[in-house]
């Protein structure tokens, strides 16, 4: 195994991805089997369905890709590998969420009452929060949409995480507002989305000092590797 150093072993920062997928997962399968509103680049994807058809899978699919080769504009240089990575996180990411959500409505939690559908979706953004803390400091590889904000946070932004989270979301946002145009309505939006937009930076940024601190900001392990054969 090629040993890279760095402020955190590489098991450590394989067990921090790991972990990290799965709560992004379950974070996300919460919200959607609550109701109340899913994060703002599914309800994007949802309004698009609305809209014009395509699968909502499809569409979250689809804006991954979008995502992987936006970062390949802003780390300014071609990385195949980071983008092979970032298009293999999407299909465990979606398996996982499919798992999780199917799982919860086996147990019926899509039809309890809304005193306890609210927290669900509160608690399910929280853990994808964390999660999101967690895989991004590790830095082997994440959701391409994780890794534009962890590039904007630390190349544009003087890491700061609640300028980059409110960066990111501005494109779903502006296609919500147009697909809500020519639909005269809003899907996929409550309380959770709410939540989310206003506290996913706030959550991240406490998440990397208080969830595994001492789990550092990694550098992509990608680069750590080109680094040292040169």
């Amino acid at each position: 195994m090629l040993f890279i150093k760095s402020a955190n072993s590489l098991k450590t920062r394989i067990i921090a991805l790991v972990f990290g997928l799965v709560l992004n997962s379950l974070g996300n399968a919460l919200t959607i089997v609550s109701g109340c509103g899913s994060g703002i680049w599914t309800a994007a994807s949802v309004n698009i369905h609305q809209l014009i058809g395509i699968d909502v899978g499809i569409m979250i699919f689809i804006f991954g890709i979008i995502n992987a080769l936006t970062n390949q504009i802003l780390i300014r240089h071609i990385d195949v590998l980071r983008f092979i990575e970032e298009i293999i996180f999407i299909s465990f990411f979606s398996s996982f969420i499919q798992i999780f959500t199917d799982f919860f409505e086996s147990l019926g939690w899509n039809n309890l009452s809304l005193f306890f559908r609210i927290p669900m979706a509160l608690i399910g953004v929280c853990f994808f929060c964390t999660a999101i803390s967690l895989y991004q400091r590790a830095n082997i590889f994440m959701h391409p949409n994780d890794d534009t904000t962890n590039i904007l946070r630390f190349d544009y932004l003087k890491g700061n995480a609640v300028k980059s989270q409110l960066l990111d979301f501005t494109p779903p946002i502006v296609i919500i507002l147009i697909c809500s145009i020519f639909l005269h309505q809003i899907y996929s939006v409550g309380i959770g989305t709410i939540f989310s937009i206003i506290f996913n930076g706030i959550l991240i940024q406490n998440a990397d000092k208080f969830v595994f601190p001492s789990l550092k900001h990694n550098p992509n392990i990608n680069d750590q590797i080109q680094n040292k054969k040169e």
